[in-house]
């Protein structure tokens, strides 16, 4: 297959005010914080919706949406990404993935398959002209509707494959929205499921025959899993959220796998009746089914209706942790929150900030160091993706 190769350059600046905003914070040896995407640099306008991995060879991989148009969802829309070689202290050129060609392509989701060392990715499509609202009214073609694609990268992320559909074996005809991630996504790595990766993802069902709704109302949004036991060769749905009660409404959810090889599943909340702004659940059979459906985490009442991210740190006694803005009614001051007890309840440990925040990733940055990649400002939320370094100790 064709690789991708296409390459930008863009700006690496350096985060100076980003360390001094967390009173106690130590830094990583050789830097703290970078900004490997700013808007407006790199011929687009906007960069949104962050997603990272580290490969076996210790590169960090940062993808992102490249928006042409503005930092709107819909439009001509690329995924792009940057390595870093160091630990995320500094960036390489800026590569498309997948380029949207004036249509949208977005939502990464990527895993690297213990198997094979491979770096696995995910990603979502519509036509350019075409809404959210639209999509959730069934008011386009299929060709236009959410599709879902998966490339592979085997020279650590430096190419990728073209894009291959996988639509029809993950979403089902009932199904209007859809979306991958966005996020990291997840590699089993002990149990007798070790191997399978898991990409946690959401859709929006149909409303029954007979209702006057659109399909446009948040109940009809929920949660759901990809699953391949094969490195990402052929693919199928897992456990779905299929409530669409109106109570708990699980939209962009985010997956890491406890130490006793659970999986532990966490959702944004889409204006559900129920209070508190974050769902989870788990899963005891590798994502194939739920334990128990969707609840309100209410350690995490103070985050706002927005994506967030987890993840297991290794070791004996390695904390749960979640990632996302901790001002209920705004997206800003982007912190992280630790469990001790598999996601039962959560502490803050740590506030990065009290600048504008929404959309965060979390990545291991070896046994020593987190690395979070999120999007952040100085006035607005999107004037760039930055990335911090956080020595786990202080986690």
């Amino acid at each position: 297959m064709r690789l991708l190769t296409r390459t930008l350059l863009v700006t690496s600046a350096v985060l100076a005010p980003l360390t001094a905003a967390v009173p106690g914070a130590s830094a990583a040896p050789g830097c703290a914080s970078s900004v490997p995407y700013v808007s407006g640099e790199g011929g687009y306008a906007a960069y949104r919706i962050p997603a990272a991995v580290s490969t076996p060879r210790g590169t960090v991989l940062a993808f992102a949406e490249g928006r042409r148009g503005g930092a709107g969802d819909s439009g001509d829309i690329d995924v792009v990404l940057r390595r870093s070689a160091d630990g995320g202290c500094t960036w390489g050129p800026l590569t498309v993935v997948a380029a949207g060609d004036g249509d949208t392509r977005g939502n990464p989701a990527p895993v690297v398959d213990p198997r094979s060392g491979a770096v696995v990715l995910l990603t979502s499509y519509n036509g350019g002209d075409v809404t959210e609202a639209q999509i959730m009214r069934g008011e386009v073609t299929p060709g236009q509707s959410r599709r879902v694609f998966v490339q592979r990268s085997r020279d650590d992320g430096r190419r990728f494959t073209e894009p291959r559909e996988i639509t029809a074996q993950v979403k089902h005809p009932s199904w209007r929205w859809y979306a991958t991630g966005p996020g990291h996504a997840l590699a089993l790595t002990r149990g007798p499921y070790a191997g399978r990766l898991v990409v946690p993802a959401n859709h929006s069902a149909s409303p029954p025959p007979g209702s006057p709704d659109t399909g446009r109302e948040p109940r009809y949004y929920g949660a759901h899993a990809l699953l391949s036991d094969d490195g990402g060769r052929t693919w199928r749905t897992g456990s779905v959220d299929d409530s669409y009660d109106g109570t708990h409404n699980a939209n962009e959810s985010t997956a890491a796998q406890l130490p006793d090889g659970a999986i532990y599943f966490n959702a944004r909340d889409q204006h559900g009746t129920s209070p508190g702004h974050r769902l989870d659940s788990t899963s005891r059979d590798g994502g194939a089914t739920l334990d128990r459906p969707y609840a309100v985490q209410p350690a995490l009442n103070d985050v706002p209706v927005v994506q967030g991210s987890v993840l297991q740190l290794p070791g004996r006694g390695g904390p749960l942790l979640f990632s996302g803005p901790s001002v209920p009614t705004a997206r800003r001051d982007m912190a992280v929150w630790r469990s001790t007890d598999g996601g039962a309840t959560f502490t803050k440990a740590l506030t990065l900030s009290r600048q504008p925040a929404a959309y965060s990733d979390l990545v291991p940055l070896g046994r020593k160091t987190v690395g979070i990649l999120y999007e952040t400002g100085v006035r607005g939320t999107y004037e760039t993706i930055a990335f911090r370094r956080v020595p786990a100790g202080d986690l």
